[in-house]
């Protein structure tokens, strides 16, 4: 059995895995760099800053990303209940009436 997920979920899983790749490597390229040229003793210090500051973008990332899908997803839905009440209230076709209904109620 093939399951298939919304785009919207999905959209979030590919910029939440992106996010936290970046984050990673972010916080990688740094350490090495600190190695490179720091001195041993402001090291613990500044990889501490930097993953904590990397951890909060990427949280907040995810939020505004997570936040936009759900209000595309919502305006989507209420555009979509809104051209089908428009037509249902312009048809008097009752059996067209009732499939737009249907089509409304499964999909909200």
């Amino acid at each position: 059995m093939r399951v298939s997920l919304p785009w919207h979920v999905v959209g979030v899983v590919v910029l939440v895995v992106g996010a936290a790749v970046v984050a990673v490597v972010g916080v990688v390229v740094v350490v090495l760099l600190l190695l490179l040229f720091c001195c041993s003793c402001c090291f613990v210090v500044v990889v501490v800053v930097v993953v904590v500051v990397v951890v909060v973008v990427v949280v907040v990332v995810v939020v505004v990303v997570v936040v936009v899908v759900v209000v595309v997803v919502v305006v989507v839905k209420v555009v979509v209940v809104v051209s089908v009440v428009a037509v249902v209230v312009v048809d008097d076709d009752d059996d067209f009436v009732l499939a737009a209904l249907l089509i409304v109620i499964k999909w909200w």
